[in-house]
């Protein structure tokens, strides 16, 4: 199965300045590691070996949960996949959370639709007022990068089993 996994990235005023710094707009991974306010996403991808992919040509829409979505996990469910065991139930909620191409806002305004993931698996996307994927709302859209777009959601969305 093809797979390809995203990263996240900061709120758009923290991103603006990182992706544009020196002229040259950064990849999804160092723009979201710029940020520094996705330490544990960037370390989820970094244990699902992922980072080359998200460094790749892409392109990659990343629906990109906040340490504050990941910390609203149940206590010990980050921990858990973040263990070597693990790895391939992280790279499936990883990959859940990416869409091949590149999807600005404008592009799913004021339509609601099933997109399939990365993973293999489908989401819903309602844009008719404000924007949820699945039950994760967009908190900061079309978060450019030179290899796709992120948009920053407030929680973390898990493929159904």
């Amino acid at each position: 199965m093809f797979r390809r996994t995203f990263i996240a990235a900061a709120a758009a005023s923290s991103i603006a300045t990182a992706t544009l710094a020196g002229g040259h707009s950064k990849d999804i991974v160092d723009t979201a590691i710029g940020a520094g306010s996705f330490g544990t996403l960037v370390a989820a991808v970094q244990a699902a070996g992922l980072v080359e992919v998200l460094k790749g040509e892409g392109p990659f829409t990343v629906f990109a949960p906040t340490d504050e979505a990941f910390a609203a996990l149940p206590a010990g469910t980050v921990e858990t996949l973040l263990k070597p065991e693990n790895k391939d139930q992280l790279v499936n909620i990883l990959t859940y959370h990416v869409l091949p191409g590149k999807v600005m806002s404008t592009d799913i305004a004021g339509k609601s639709l099933e997109v399939k993931m990365v993973n293999g698996g489908t989401a819903k996307i309602d844009a008719t007022d404000g924007v949820q994927i699945e039950a994760a709302n967009v908190i900061s859209a079309d978060i450019e990068a030179s290899n796709g777009v992120i948009h920053v959601i407030d929680a973390v969305i898990l493929p159904a089993e």
